[in-house]
């Protein structure tokens, strides 16, 4: 028997048009926040934007994420049978949905500065 908890996820971009959204993913004791929001994208909302490079090792840190308030990655983050609220990262520019601007300030300006060459 496949138990079910609910994920509310922040979708949009930042703005004043960003809700959260409630989904229905499969549970099982063990998994990560990462592997529900990978099976939410895969099985019902293929347009949700998230962000990852691997898959639980935490080496990447692609995946932070603030799940119930608390700034984490998601790959390490726990689904629980009471579900999850996951939002983006607080004080970053939110691109779409749980995708923010990671890039640090030093590294965005030469960014800039190549462009304009």
């Amino acid at each position: 028997m496949t138990t079910s908890v609910t994920l509310s996820v922040m979708r949009g971009t930042g703005d004043a048009d960003s809700t959260l959204q409630d989904f229905t993913v499969p549970y099982v004791e063990g998994m990560s926040v990462l592997d529900a929001l990978i099976w939410l994208r895969a099985h019902v909302d293929p347009t949700l934007a998230i962000r990852y490079s691997c898959i639980n090792a935490n080496a990447c840190k692609e995946c932070s994420v603030m799940v119930d308030g608390d700034v984490t990655y998601a790959c390490t983050a726990r689904l629980t049978p009471k579900g999850a609220r996951v939002e983006p990262l607080e004080g970053k520019p939110v691109i779409r949905d749980l995708v923010t601007d990671i890039l640090p300030t030093k590294e965005r300006l030469s960014a800039v500065l190549v462009a304009k060459r």
